[in-house]
């Protein structure tokens, strides 16, 4: 499709995404969420030649500073559970994304934005990053996962006191809490971004696909994560990818892995 918010290049191998709202602070509108739903679902979900994805969003301003709220306004019940639920599907598809996802953080990550960061398998934070779920301040709360992802990246007792004060937490907070893994001067998050995939696609990239999925399966009400782990660590027994990782470890060389 015709992107419109998203602005999307590739370098070696990595798919940069930008929304691009920047006068809007990058607000996440039906449209953005559609284009990321035809993104993450169906145009780079095909790709199995790309290292990883980094999100990031226009300016320094903000990363995305929430949802479009205007939006929100005409919702009833029924509408209302329909955009959640396609909210958390489409922040699932980025979640369960094949390649590794990055989200390069600049300026403020709230509400609907700070979902989107914690949907990415990692999160690199500009200095001047704010993180929070402020949805109490409008009388409503976190829709596309924050209630459930950040309990597991901060804990129970701190996230339920972020959400229920709205209070946002400055970047370096956020790397003592666990929520990044890496804060960086401002206009430096892409770049640790790429740096960070480069070193991952040196590795297998059937076993970096697992690792995403076994990681997963430990959050999935339906799924044991630990079954999950002895069926893919089987599977991959199976592949070329392992025999060439293990006799270029015995043979003290650098693995040329090709995937399959």
């Amino acid at each position: 499709m015709a992107y419109q918010n998203l602005l999307i290049t590739e370098e070696d191998g990595i798919l940069l995404v930008t929304l691009n709202r920047e006068k809007a602070l990058n607000a996440l509108n039906g449209q953005t969420m559609k284009e990321l739903k035809t993104f993450f679902g169906e145009d780079a979900a095909k790709r199995e030649d790309i290292k990883g994805v980094i999100l990031t969003g226009a300016g320094e301003k903000a990363f995305v500073a929430g949802a479009d709220i205007k939006e929100f306004l005409a919702l009833d019940a029924g509408s209302g559970q329909k955009m959640s639920k396609q909210g958390q599907d489409i922040f699932f598809l980025i979640e369960g994304f094949h390649r590794p996802v990055v989200a390069a953080v600049n300026g403020f990550a709230l509400g609907g934005g700070c979902e989107l960061a914690m949907a990415c398998h990692m999160r690199i934070a500009s200095e001047n990053a704010r993180f929070g779920q402020p949805e109490v301040n409008i009388g409503i709360i976190p829709g596309y996962g924050g209630t459930q992802r950040l309990i597991q990246y901060i804990g129970k007792t701190k996230a339920t006191e972020l959400m229920m004060t709205g209070d946002m937490i400055g970047a370096k907070d956020a790397l003592t809490l666990g929520l990044v893994n890496y804060v960086v001067p401002v206009g430096e998050t892409v770049s640790k971004a790429k740096d960070l995939l480069a070193k991952i696609a040196e590795k297998g990239p059937i076993a970096i696909q697992n690792i995403i999925a076994s990681v997963n399966a430990y959050f999935q009400h339906d799924q044991d994560g630990f079954q999950k782990e002895v069926e893919v660590f089987g599977e991959i027994t199976a592949t070329g990818d392992f025999i060439e990782g293990a006799t270029a470890f015995i043979e003290k060389r650098k693995p040329n892995f090709s995937g399959k």
